[in-house]
């Protein structure tokens, strides 16, 4: 069985913020599939998606500080700042974690681990609803 669908999130502030709830809700033919993978698409080109710790939100802010310095706005070597300060670092942000995860399907749940969830990471200052393309794959 092959299952795609696009899903619009609300948009949300700069920073990590745990999608996992949101994205099993989209997905009631999950728990129709006992083996199988889900992989998870964000179509933009300045937020990304990573798996990391859910249970402590000092992770998710630890994050978005880390990327900040590793990333700085206001660089003058920027030359794509068309759309404010934030715009080419979120870009910088997006492809350094990347547009995808893929995740395990077992016995209709997601195969994570215990402290594993899956984050939106919205790198700009008013990045928008966000689109996912959820592909779903299973027996």
């Amino acid at each position: 069985m092959w299952i795609q669908k696009e899903v619009k999130l609300k948009p949300r502030e700069r920073g990590f913020h745990l999608i996992t709830d949101e994205v099993e809700r989209s997905l009631s033919e999950l728990s129709g599939v006992k083996t199988g993978l889900l992989s998870i698409f964000m179509k933009h080109t300045s937020a990304s998606l990573t798996i990391n710790e859910d249970a402590d939100p000092t992770v998710r802010a630890d994050f978005e500080r880390f990327f900040n310095h590793a990333v700085p706005e206001d660089e003058p070597y920027y030359r794509h700042t068309y759309e404010g300060s934030d715009d080419l670092p979120a870009h910088l942000k997006s492809s350094i974690l990347g547009p995808n995860v893929q995740i395990p399907v077992t016995d209709g749940r997601l195969n994570l681990g215990t402290w594993q969830g899956i984050y939106l990471c919205e790198h700009r200052n008013q990045g928008g609803a966000r689109t996912l393309v959820l592909t779903l794959l299973g027996a």
